[in-house]
């Protein structure tokens, strides 16, 4: 869309849609990231979603199994006075907020937590041994929960529908794909996706358009082949050597055959066999995953690993049986953002962070499930910051020793507000635009 175009827009927006009093400018449209950053940083609502986080991270539970996370979620939607459905996708809730007709749009938190014993001290540690919130989840739902209360609030304004999506298992079962097939999203026109960062400063923000996350799967391999005495390996058949070749094998499909401007990765993190010392077992199994940026590409790799690990095997007289299992560890494609919302984006984080915290990321390897909406419908997935250099430096998620900075809170749930009210008041423009009946007006 023309800069003039969109200052039309602008203009129309609020000569139209919000109610009087207020300034038919494309000021005034502007203004309202701003207003919704100040009302997220007042103690009722920023006060409130540090108390959600904190519940939830002392309760952490995985994937599929949010059934307490969803109860409270459910209640904070029952106190605001919220629609919703559930359950979807056993544990998922999905609320609504606005007029409940067309133009729909998303906003999606995921809630899961991680199979991790938590090593930082403090008041609001884990109560359950062996899980933690150690990738933001906990953040993810109280900053949707927050943007929904300041929805509702202002629900008169919306020229539409905001649909609330709080998603479970996200941790590589996949729970969006779940989601997508109970029809979350039917008639939503474009969803966004929030992550906390460590990487980035507080009041700031990351993303870019296009690919911004690789495609991912999970494989097994049982190598098999004649156990016997390690004193007398010609009367045995080693899968442990079969398996080393292979491992070595694997690493060559990225180094020797894939383009070097193509990111992929091949890894191999699992390796079990034998139980002696001097005992050549009969099988040993090898598990791991795969990344690609493009799905070309990663079905072309899924393809080779297969044929590498069958085949290295037999030079080694052994046999060799490949599993992907995709029901309980379905492929994640790769996460693309839409170039219109990457630009609309921008324009509504300027607004309200200013356009020189807006920061220009690199891909990365890393896989995140929002990807299954993103391929359904338009989608978009940013990063917020919450490094703040006075406190000392944060740990990357997934780390028992990770910690999160509650000053991110307000800044994502004013992202989802404003992004969430500016998309549906720009779709009822546009398509007030295409009808014609605006034609005297213009």
């Amino acid at each position: 869309m023309g800069l003039f175009k969109r200052w039309i827009l602008c203009f129309l927006a609020f000569k139209f849609f919000v109610p009087k009093p207020v300034s038919s400018s494309p000021e005034a449209l502007a203004q309202i990231p701003v207003d919704f950053l100040d009302l997220s940083k007042k103690p009722e609502i920023a006060d409130y979603m540090i108390g959600i986080r904190r519940k939830i991270h002392e309760n952490p539970e995985l994937g599929f199994e949010e059934f307490q996370t969803s109860k409270l979620i459910r209640d904070e939607l029952d106190h605001l006075g919220i629609h919703y459905k559930h359950p979807v996708a056993i544990t998922g809730v999905v609320g609504y907020v606005g007029t409940g007709g067309p133009p729909f749009v998303a906003i999606r938190a995921d809630m899961d937590a991680l199979p991790l014993e938590e090593a930082v001290e403090w008041e609001h540690k884990s109560k359950v041994p062996g899980k933690m919130h150690a990738c933001g989840h906990d953040a993810h739902v109280a900053m949707l929960l927050g943007a929904a209360k300041m929805l509702q609030e202002h629900r008169h304004e919306l020229q539409g529908t905001v649909v609330l999506i709080f998603q479970p298992a996200e941790e590589g079962q996949g729970g969006a794909k779940r989601m997508l097939d109970a029809g979350v999203l039917k008639d939503v026109d474009a969803i966004f996706g929030i992550h906390v960062s460590t990487l980035y400063p507080i009041g700031t923000v990351a993303s870019r358009a296009g690919p911004i996350m690789a495609a991912s799967g999970f494989f097994d391999a049982v190598i098999s082949g004649k156990g016997g005495h390690a004193a007398i390996p010609q009367h045995s058949i080693d899968p442990i050597l079969a398996a080393s070749n292979v491992i070595v094998s694997l690493q060559h499909l990225v180094s020797r055959e894939a383009d070097p401007l193509d990111s992929q990765v091949v890894t191999i993190a699992k390796f079990q066999g034998g139980g002696a010392f001097n005992v050549i077992p009969d099988s040993v199994t090898i598990g791991g995953t795969f990344r690609a940026f493009s799905k070309e590409s990663f079905i072309k790799l899924k393809q080779r690993i297969e044929e590498v690990i069958t085949k290295q095997a037999s030079v080694q007289r052994c046999n060799a049986t490949v599993i992907f299992n995709t029901d309980e560890r379905p492929f994640y494609p790769v996460t693309v953002n839409n170039e219109e919302l990457h630009d609309f984006f921008v324009n509504v984080a300027s607004d309200m962070l200013g356009a020189q915290n807006i920061k220009e990321m690199q891909p990365v390897m890393g896989t995140e499930d929002f990807s299954f909406f993103a391929e359904a419908i338009p989608g978009y997935f940013f990063y917020v910051g919450m490094k703040n250099e006075s406190q000392g430096p944060l740990a990357l998620g997934h780390s028992p020793h990770y910690k999160l900075n509650e000053e991110a809170l307000p800044y994502g749930a004013a992202l989802h507000a404003s992004l969430a009210t500016s998309y549906l008041l720009k779709n009822q423009l546009e398509a007030k635009l295409l009808k014609g009946n605006l034609h005297d007006e213009l």
